[in-house]
């Protein structure tokens, strides 16, 4: 790729926005105030803002492959404590998508060096519903399948952050969500998760709260 085709296409995008708006890049210095955090995966095909049909301003954005929330990684981690304590973002969406080249290698038993600690949480996933998964004869519909559990597992791990605990027992916020990216139709799929209900289930353990405040 001529990497001088980005700055022209950067003017062009420059020239566009001012058409409309005079004043756009001057508001948009302003700051930002984003209702929505946006945790997807890093993969090339899937761009938040733009399938998502939002401008810049809109969505606070983290990407990584296969859209993890590891509590040991002080990015993703740090990424949520900003947003919801700083931006007081009132939604958190984890985005996965299919075809992800993360989950089909968390599927493959593989030495991959540096990425075996990383898809070593995916792999727990797949530990955590083998049964669910080995039953799917389907290769495709298994691998399908694995994304969508890796979504809800990862938005269980967004609510055991202590950020989002006090947040959400003091103001109600952030609602979570989990959608797949279907990259084979373009559309975005809702998994309809009832966080509330799947924090219920796993708050015994996960719940910060000291005995007293229960």
């Amino acid at each position: 790729m001529d990497l001088r085709k980005i700055f022209a296409n950067n003017e062009r995008w420059i020239a566009g926005k001012l058409a409309l708006d005079p004043d756009y890049f001057h508001e948009l210095a302003k700051g930002q105030s984003p209702k929505l955090l946006y945790i997807g995966c890093s993969d090339s095909r899937v761009s938040a803002e733009e399938l998502m049909g939002l401008q810049p301003g809109e969505v606070f954005i983290h990407r990584n492959i296969a859209n993890q929330v590891i509590a040991t990684d002080n990015n993703v981690n740090s990424v949520v404590q900003f947003a919801v304590e700083q931006l007081k973002v009132e939604h958190i969406i984890v985005c996965g998508h299919y075809d992800c080249g993360g989950v089909k290698a968390a599927m493959s038993p593989s030495d991959m060096g540096q990425l075996n600690s990383w898809l070593q949480t995916l792999r727990d996933v797949y530990r955590l519903h083998h049964h669910e998964l080995d039953a799917i004869m389907d290769d495709t519909r298994r691998l399908d399948r694995l994304v969508e559990l890796n979504v809800l597992e990862q938005c269980i791990n967004i609510l055991k952050i202590d950020h989002v605990q006090k947040s959400w027992n003091s103001s109600g916020f952030p609602t979570l969500y989990g959608w797949v990216f279907d990259v084979r139709t373009g559309k975005l799929i809702d998994l309809k998760l009832n966080m509330e209900e799947e924090f219920r289930e796993v708050r015994r353990i996960y719940d910060l709260k000291p005995p007293s405040a229960l």
